[in-house]
């Protein structure tokens, strides 16, 4: 997705780390041809969500698609910092509160006889397929994906041709497969296993079998960067002497936060730090395999005389954190280094190298690729909203909002979290050392504001009411909780804002700008 010629050699160079590290809204690459009304067909349209890819920490530093990104504010944002509720908003153009996947739990509806019922019946490649689009998924779908008390390997969603999803949580090897909704059992051999490259290999051969009549999807979702953050052979060596960055607020304490962030030692015992380090080096030598998949995928395009005719979206489910107040690595938090994620698109109308100042979320991906599909979007019962317009203002006109809901519901253990069973019920992820950053009230809503006032305002769903605001215009590493020093008429527009949202569906969500 390079504007330079694929495959461009970086593996050896010393990257700064920090270069680079706040990417743009909307990178548009390489220079285009006009808009599918001219053409023959629909145009082709190609998804790659990454797994947990941070934006604000220096996550796509590592890929050479991006060396030519430029700093920008803003980025697309999640309306949910963690894997299944984000990927049932990509899929459904949903807000949790209408899609109801609430975490990553069975109980919290991943992937449940609930969501196979309602959202994923109307998820957008439902009607791509109606579109007479040739769809193809590789990858993560959602993380309770393969379970038997929904289905199993057998259940394979509506709207997809080809279906070769993994069975569960991310993983790079020793996993099982449903391939056209049958059991397939992967080892650790690279040349065979290596999911990144299985799916990949995989879209190539359906670029190869298709119909050239009629257009196509592919979704790819690889691992990476998720954890167990297994590299390919060849980059296991790569950037060993790099470390997550000390931005303004690696291993600060989490002073008038929730309760969950005041619990961290601080500063951080060395053992974090030091997992940390090696997480962070982890996760870029994972994501060089992506940086191969999206240089294959588009010297194919160009091969079958494609590429000029397909729009290509780059994204993550949700961001990441490495040490930010003292939580060592996870995500789930309502802070920008969680829920701000690279959104990066070419394809047809769309001038090369632009930045777009227009604020996008998860929930507007669904609307526009059925926007480009030719779908009749404003019959659609989704959230989220076209941001094709924005992208090629020459052919039309759009609005965009100023605002925008995101929410959580927390996950625990009970009894206790196996990697801290001393520290009792209700808590989860409490690794390294203890360090718990789940628990069954880290629940929240919040709205996020981004013209006018560069604000962030917070509810918790606990016994405290704890209410956290922040203004990132002052304060960008939202070190402090100003809820306490701000005019009581913000408060109160901004809690207003915040039930209007949380009660919002469709055209109602849309119409709050």
């Amino acid at each position: 997705m390079a504007g330079s010629t694929p495959g461009s050699g970086i593996r050896n160079r010393h990257r700064n780390v920090h270069e680079g590290a706040n990417a743009l809204l909307l990178l548009t690459l390489l220079t285009c041809t006009l808009r599918c009304s001219e053409c023959t067909k629909a145009s082709n349209i190609v998804l790659i969500v990454a797994d947990d890819l941070d934006l604000d920490l220096g996550g796509l530093v590592s890929l050479r698609q991006y060396k030519h990104t430029h700093k920008n504010q803003n980025a697309k944002y999640t309306v949910t910092p963690l894997c299944c509720p984000s990927r049932s908003s990509i899929l459904s153009g949903r807000y949790v509160h209408n899609h109801m996947v609430h975490n990553n739990s069975l109980s919290g509806n991943c992937s449940s006889k609930a969501w196979q019922a309602g959202p994923e019946t109307q998820a957008f490649p439902v009607y791509l397929s109606k579109q007479l689009y040739q769809t193809f998924y590789g990858g993560k779908y959602l993380n309770q994906y393969g379970a038997s008390e929904t289905g199993g390997v057998g259940h394979v969603p509506p709207g997809w041709d080809q279906w070769h999803a993994l069975v569960g949580n991310s993983k790079y090897y020793n996993y099982t497969l449903s391939a056209n909704g049958k059991a397939e059992i992967h080892g650790d051999n690279y040349e065979k296993d290596y999911l990144t490259d299985l799916i990949l290999n995989r879209s190539l051969t359906f670029l190869e079998d298709r119909s050239p009549q009629r257009p196509f999807f592919i979704m790819l979702c690889p691992p990476s960067p998720h954890s167990p953050w297994t590299a390919a052979p060849q980059y296991q060596n790569n950037f060993v002497d790099v470390k997550a960055p000390r931005d303004g607020s690696f291993n600060k304490p989490g002073k008038d936060k929730h309760w969950l962030l005041r619990q961290p030692v601080n500063p951080m015992l060395n053992s974090s730090i030091d997992y940390l380090d090696n997480a962070y080096r982890k996760r870029w030598q994972t994501l060089l395999s992506v940086d191969d998949m999206v240089e294959k995928l588009v010297n194919k395009l160009e091969d079958i005389k494609e590429l000029n005719n397909t729009y290509i979206f780059f994204t993550s489910d949700n961001g990441y954190h490495t040490g930010q107040f003292s939580l060592p690595t996870d995500k789930r938090q309502l802070y920008e280094f969680d829920i701000r994620v690279p959104l990066l698109v070419r394809g047809p109308g769309i001038k090369p190298k632009q930045t777009l100042q227009d604020l996008v979320v998860n929930i507007d991906l669904s609307m526009t690729i059925l926007d480009i599909a030719g779908v009749n979007i404003s019959a659609l019962n989704m959230d989220g909203q076209s941001f094709l317009p924005q992208l090629t203002p020459s052919l039309r006109g759009g609005t965009s909002r100023s605002y925008f809901l995101v929410e959580y519901t927390g996950e625990g253990h009970v009894p206790e979290d196996p990697h801290c069973p001393r520290l009792g019920p209700g808590l989860a992820n409490c690794f390294p050392d203890c360090i718990c950053q789940d628990s069954f009230n880290n629940t929240y809503a919040c709205v996020r504001t981004l013209k006018g006032d560069n604000l962030q305002y917070c509810e918790f769903a606990d016994n405290e009411s704890f209410v956290e605001m922040y203004n990132l215009t002052a304060d960008p590493y939202q070190l402090e909780n100003i809820v306490k020093k701000v005019d009581p008429t913000l408060l109160q527009t901004m809690n207003q804002r915040l039930i209007k949202l949380q009660s919002c569906q469709g055209k109602s969500c849309q119409d709050l700008k």
